[in-house]
C-alpha cells in the first residue's frame, strides 16, 4: 500500500486536495468516486525522514465525539466516516477521515485503519478499537478513547502550567540584563571613568560583568548551545542514560513529586481504560508500558508485568517493582479483593491528577513572589551600582 497525494473535483466543481492510502491509481480513483470526487491528478508521496506531526488532542476529541454519536445512532462506519470527512474543517482531520474511509471500504477493520495513522491514533487507541470491535461495542470503545484523550489533555495542562510563568519571567530577565550590560552600562562606564573617582565595589562588579558579557558572551552562548546539543545527542544514543535522567526527574525537589504524580495519573488512566475494555491485564500493561513517557516508570511497569506473568498478584508485583507509592499498592490490593480493578485505577488517576493540580497551584503561588523578589533584587543592585558613584560625584560639586 502507498500514500497518494491527489487533486479532485467534487459535485459542485470545487477542487479538493488530500492524501489517501491505496494500492494503485485505479484503487485511488475508485475510493474517490465513492466519495463523489473526480480524480484530476495524483502522485505517490515519498516516505518522510521524520514521523508525521501528531494531530492535537483538542482537535481529535471532538472528531471522536462525533464519530461515537454517529455509530451509536446505528449509522455504519463507512457512512459515519464519510459524514465526518465532509464536515471536518481541519485539513489533517479531513485527510485522516478520508484515509480511514478508504481503508474501511476495502474491508479492513477500523482498528487496522487507525493503526496506519499513528499521527492521530496511539497504540492505546488502536488497542481499545480492536477490543471494541471484538466485543461488538465500537461506540463505547471510541467513547473510552475520547475519555483517555481528555484525561491526558488535563494532565498535560497541569504539566504546562509548571513551566509557562517561570519561563516567561526568566526570558524577560535575561533579555533585559543582556541589553543593559551590552548597551546601557558601557555608556555609564564612560561617564564614571571620566570623573576619575574611585568606584565602589558593586559598581566595579557591574562594569566587570558588562565587559565579560561583551568579550565572552557570544562564545559562552555558542558553548552552551554545543553543550546542550551534545547532551541531547548522548541522550538520543543511550537509553540507559535517558532512564537515569528520567529517574532523576522523579526525585527532584519540589518538581519531582509533581512529575511523579502526573506520570502515575496518566498510567492509571490508560491502564484502567484498557482493562475495562476487556483487554487482559498483561496486554493492558504492555500497551500502557509502551505509552509511558518516563523510562524509569516504564522499567518499573515492565518489572510488574513480568511478575504478573510469573503468577504474582497485581499488588505484589507493583510493590516489588518500585516507583509506585504505598497508596497505589494498597488501592490495587483493595481492587483485587473487591474485583473492581478498573474502578480502582480510575480513582487512582483522579486522585493523583487532583493532587498534582493542587501541588502545581501551591508551587505557582510560591514562584510568583520569589521571581518578583529576584527581579527587584537584581534591579536594586544595578540601580545602587550606578547611582552610588553619581551621588558621590554630585555631593562633591561646589555649591
Amino acid at each position: 500500500m502507498s500514500m497518494f497525494r491527489y487533486r479532485a473535483l467534487d459535485a459542485d466543481g470545487r477542487r479538493k486536495r488530500g492524501t489517501l492510502e491505496a494500492s494503485g491509481i485505479d484503487e485511488l480513483e475508485r475510493a474517490l468516486h465513492a466519495q463523489a470526487l473526480l480524480l484530476i491528478s495524483a502522485r505517490e508521496t515519498r516516505p518522510h525522514w521524520f514521523p508525521a506531526r501528531r494531530i492535537p488532542r483538542r482537535e481529535l476529541i471532538p472528531f471522536l465525539f462525533q464519530l461515537e454519536h454517529l455509530l451509536g445512532a446505528g449509522i455504519p462506519p463507512h457512512e459515519s466516516l464519510a459524514t465526518l470527512q465532509e464536515s471536518s474543517t481541519g485539513t489533517r482531520l479531513r485527510e485522516t477521515a478520508s484515509a480511514l474511509l478508504a481503508a474501511v471500504e476495502r474491508g479492513r477493520p477500523l482498528s487496522d485503519a487507525a493503526a496506519s495513522r499513528p499521527e492521530a491514533f496511539s497504540p492505546v487507541a488502536t488497542s481499545l478499537l480492536r477490543a471494541g470491535e471484538e466485543a461488538g461495542r465500537l461506540p463505547m470503545a471510541i467513547h473510552d478513547i475520547g475519555s483517555v484523550l481528555a484525561q491526558e489533555e488535563a494532565i498535560t495542562a497541569h504539566a504546562r502550567r509548571i513551566a509557562i510563568y517561570p519561563a516567561i519571567v526568566a526570558s524577560i530577565l535575561l533579555v533585559a540584563a543582556v541589553v543593559a550590560l551590552t548597551h546601557v552600562v558601557p555608556e555609564l562606564e564612560k561617564l564614571l571613568r571620566s570623573t576619575g573617582q574611585a568606584l565602589p565595589l558593586p559598581t566595579r562588579m557591574l562594569l566587570g560583568l558588562s565587559q565579560a558579557v561583551r568579550d565572552w558572551g557570544l562564545a559562552l552562548a555558542l558553548g552552551s548551545a554545543l553543550l546542550v546539543a551534545a547532551a541531547v545527542a548522548a541522550l538520543a544514543r543511550s537509553e540507559a542514560l535517558r532512564t537515569r535522567m528520567h529517574a532523576l526527574q522523579l526525585r527532584l525537589p519540589l518538581l519531582g513529586p509533581i512529575l511523579h504524580k502526573l506520570a502515575l495519573a496518566r498510567f492509571a488512566s490508560l491502564f484502567g481504560a484498557l482493562y475495562s475494555a476487556g483487554i487482559s491485564i498483561v496486554e493492558a500493561l504492555r500497551t500502557s508500558e509502551a505509552a509511558c513517557a518516563n523510562l524509569s516508570l516504564r522499567a518499573s511497569l515492565r518489572s510488574a508485568r513480568q511478575g504478573i506473568e510469573q503468577g504474582q498478584p497485581i499488588s505484589s508485583a507493583f510493590e516489588t517493582a518500585g516507583d509506585f507509592p504505598p497508596l497505589v499498592v494498597r488501592m490495587l490490593r483493595l481492587g483485587e479483593q473487591t474485583g473492581a480493578i478498573d474502578q480502582t485505577l480510575d480513582r487512582i488517576a483522579t486522585l493523583y491528577s487532583h493532587e498534582a493540580g493542587d501541588a502545581i497551584a501551591r508551587l505557582q503561588a510560591a514562584i510568583e513572589p520569589a521571581l518578583t523578589v529576584l527581579m527587584g533584587g537584581l534591579l536594586l543592585w544595578i540601580a545602587s551600582a550606578v547611582l552610588d558613584p553619581i551621588h558621590a560625584l554630585i555631593t562633591r560639586l561646589p555649591l
